[in-house]
This record gives C-alpha cells, structure tokens and sequence, in this order.
C-alpha cells in the first residue's frame, strides 16, 4: 500500500540549514530540555503523592527506560543520519504512515512541553513578584476560567513570543542562551546539593517506601516526564558538524547526567523535609527555607525562574526543526519549510510552532494534557524500539565506526514492554484524550499529508 511507501537514506531532499553544532552544544541542548521542571518541580509532588523517600528508585526505574530508547536513538542516529529525528527514521524502516505519526506524536509531545513549562515560568515569576509585593490584575494570572476570574497568563504569553523570536536566530545564537542558562542551573543545583547535604537527617527516609512497589511505579510514570526533551538531540542532525559520531555521544551524555542529578537531588531532598511536605510548586526552594537558609532558598528560586527559560529554548527549537523536517517532505504545507536566508533558521515553523504554543500557555490550565505528553512520548519511544528491529533486518549489524545497540533484539523488546507497563500506570481519562489525537492524527494524514506527499508526486 501507498502508506507504507518508504524512503532511502539518500533519497533526502537538500539542507539549507547551517551545520555549526559540536558535541558540546548537543549535550546543552539536551540537558537544557531534560532539566528543568523535573528538578524543581516534580520531585516534590512525586514523593509526597507517590513515592516517599523512594521516589530516588522511581528515577532508576523511569531512567533505565529511558536508558532503553536512548541506545535505539543513539544507533539511529549513527546509521541513518538524517534529519526529523523518529519521524525521519520510521520513513526509511517502516514507511510513512508510521513516520506521520511519530511526527505526529513529537508535535504533541513538544508542543504540549513548551506550553506546560512556559505556564510554569509564570507562575514561578508571579510568585517571586508576589514575595515583593508586586501583584498582577487576577484576569491576567492564569488560563481561560471565568468561574476563577481569569482569563489569560500574560506572562506566559510574553515568554513564549520572546522564545520564539530568540529561536529565529542562527542555530549557534539561539543556543548560547540556552547554554549559559544551563550553567546556572548547574550551579544553583550544586549549591542544593552542598548545602543541603549538611541537613539530611536519615530518620527523614522512613519508612522508605511508604506506599509499597505500586508508588516506586506510579512515580516513575509521573517522573518520566522529567526525561523528555533528550531526543531533541536527534532533531537537530542537520545543524551538527559530525552528526554520525556526536548525535549518538550527546544523547547518551545528557541521559546520564540528567539521571545522576535527578537521583542525587531526590536523595537530599527528601532527606532534608519529611515527604508529607513536599507537595509545593518549589520544593527545592521550600527544602532551604524549612532549614532556615531563606537567601539560599529565594537564590534557587531566582535561578529556577532563569533556567526553565532552557527548557522552552531547546523543546520550541526542536518543535520548529521537526515541523520543518515534516514539511519538507509534503505531509505539511509548504510554507513551512521556508528558510529564513539571513539566520538560516526555519522561520516560519518556528513562529507557527510559537504560535501554537502560545495559545496553549496562555489560555489553557495543563493538567490532563501533562500525562498526554507522558503517552505520546511512550508511543514514539515504542516505535523507536520496533525500528531498530526492523532496521537490523534491513540493513544487518552496524559497521564498526557505527553506534550498536546491545543484546538485540532482547533489549529492545524490553524497551517496547516496560514503556507499555509505564502507559498502564497512566489514568484512563488519558487513554481517552490519546485515542482522540490518534484520530485527529489520521484525519489530518488523509485530508492533507497523502495527497501532498512528495513521495505521492514521484509515484505519479
């Protein structure tokens, strides 16, 4: 069938991106996208809800699933070194259906990241604002709800029309931002780290797992969303100078210091403040001033407010890259894939990807959309798995100047079944909103992408 019609690796249409990314931009970028709210937010409201003192293990588990698909995207892109990242992949495996909905799944992945995180930022700065005594209209403080009085976060509107702009700029430009911001993160999770390490009472790690295996579970399904933004890497093979040998190194690089601090971070935390009172919006922040060291808490708090600016920086930068890639080959208008030719930037993806993304931050409260962002990540993640299967029957074992995912196919089938188990733990209202995208997904396809297909045109 036409659906399953498939493209070559060298049956890519040309760049007229610019290739300027080294190996350490990649590890920022993916760094930039994976630490952010997982830090500051999520591991307090995991451990008090789900997990205790164990949420550190809920990390290793989410981690090693992780782990999982980082070894299939780390193989993809040393041996079929293109760009679109899962989308560009499922298109040579299995063909372009599967490579829409892996698009398909990204954009709702990324799109409902940036928009999640840019809420996040707002309400963040609304509550350091508040400290100062500085209080916006309550019209303009949150997302659409009369019955609230509000009806627009116009901080997170703000925040997302500068992201946008900012992405527009050279590849290079618009992630020296983000690098510098990665490195006050780094530092302001460090002065956590060595500070609190001097409060920890173990007494506070007890009981250890105060709701059993099922919490350990339960939380590595929330915290898994704290592991998104790693394949970022992937979507950005166009602009990379070596993509072959730094795309594979920079997404394994970022996996593990991404689960290094998590897990460290998780451990003093909940070693500083008994669990049952970590369900704040700033836990790290909060853990400071329940010891008393309130400058130390209001610095982390100032630092958290910049560095979540990373995490909308790297999730749009790679949102517009992935529309760009998708656009490229028909399945999306072709205004799209317009090159701005002084940046060298997809500018029109980006302002529509911003766009999009703005409305989202600014007019809706996410909070089921969160675990649809968990569930279409999962998917794409079990394709991923399944196309390294059907690439080694493709294409045989990777040559020796090529990344090779261990014990295949047993690894990846492992992939395939601990994604689907984290899936199950999700609610079933999200299964509801998934099987509704997956419709929308299909009728966008059929309505459009078929018809538009470039791969269509060669047919004729």
């Amino acid at each position: 069938m036409k659906i399953f019609r498939k493209k070559g690796i060298d049956n890519q249409s040309i760049s007229y991106l610019k290739r300027e990314l080294k190996l350490k931009d990649l590890i920022m970028l993916g760094i930039g996208a994976c630490i952010g709210t997982g830090i500051f937010v999520v591991t307090g409201q995991a451990s008090a809800q789900y997990a205790g003192p164990a949420l550190s293990v809920s990390f290793v588990v989410a981690a090693l699933v992780i782990i999982l698909s980082g070894l299939c995207f780390a193989e993809f892109a040393s041996r079929v070194p293109i760009s679109g990242g899962p989308y560009g992949y499922m298109y040579v495996v299995f063909g372009e259906l599967s490579a829409w909905f892996a698009g398909w799944f990204l954009i709702c992945e990324y799109m409902l990241a940036v928009s999640s995180v840019a809420s996040g930022w707002s309400g963040y700065l609304q509550g350091f604002l508040g400290s100062l005594g500085i209080h916006l209209p309550v019209a303009l403080t949150a997302g659409y709800n009369p019955k609230a009085g509000t009806y627009i976060d116009i901080i997170a509107a703000l925040v997302m029309v500068f992201i946008t702009l900012w992405v527009t700029q050279e590849a290079k430009k618009a992630l020296q931002l983000n690098n510098a911001m990665v490195w006050v993160k780094f530092g302001i999770i460090l002065l956590f780290i060595i500070v609190g390490v001097f409060f920890v009472k173990p007494s506070n790690w007890q009981p250890f797992m105060p709701f059993g295996a099922k919490g350990i579970f339960d939380g590595a399904a929330l915290v898994f969303f704290a592991f998104l933004g790693f394949d970022a890497i992937s979507l950005a093979a166009e602009e990379v100078e070596n993509p072959q040998k730094d795309v594979p190194r920079g997404i394994i690089l970022s996996i593990f210091i991404a689960t290094v601090l998590y897990i460290v971070v998780t451990m003093i935390l909940t070693g500083m403040v008994p669990f049952e009172q970590l369900g704040v919006s700033d836990p790290v922040a909060f853990a400071m001033r329940y010891v008393d060291k309130g400058v130390i808490g209001s610095i982390i708090s100032v630092g958290a407010i910049l560095t979540l600016l990373t995490v909308t920086i790297s999730m749009l930068y790679s949102l517009a890259r992935l529309v760009y890639s998708i656009s490229k080959d028909g399945l999306l208008p072709s205004i799209l894939r317009k090159v701005d030719p002084k940046h060298h930037t997809p500018k029109n993806a980006t302002y529509v990807a911003g766009g999009v993304a703005l409305f989202f931050a600014s007019a809706f409260p996410l909070t089921i959309l969160a675990e649809l962002t968990n569930i279409t990540a999962l998917s794409c993640l079990i394709m991923m798995s399944l196309g390294i299967l059907r690439l080694r029957k493709k294409m045989g074992t990777p040559k020796p100047n090529e990344f090779s995912m261990p014990f295949v196919p047993f690894l990846p089938i492992v992939s395939v079944i601990a994604c689907l188990f984290l899936m199950t733990r999700l609610k079933a209202v999200t299964w509801i909103v998934f099987a509704i995208t997956i419709v929308l997904g299909l009728i966008i396809y059929f309505a459009y992408g078929y018809k538009h297909s470039h791969l269509n045109e060669e047919t004729k």
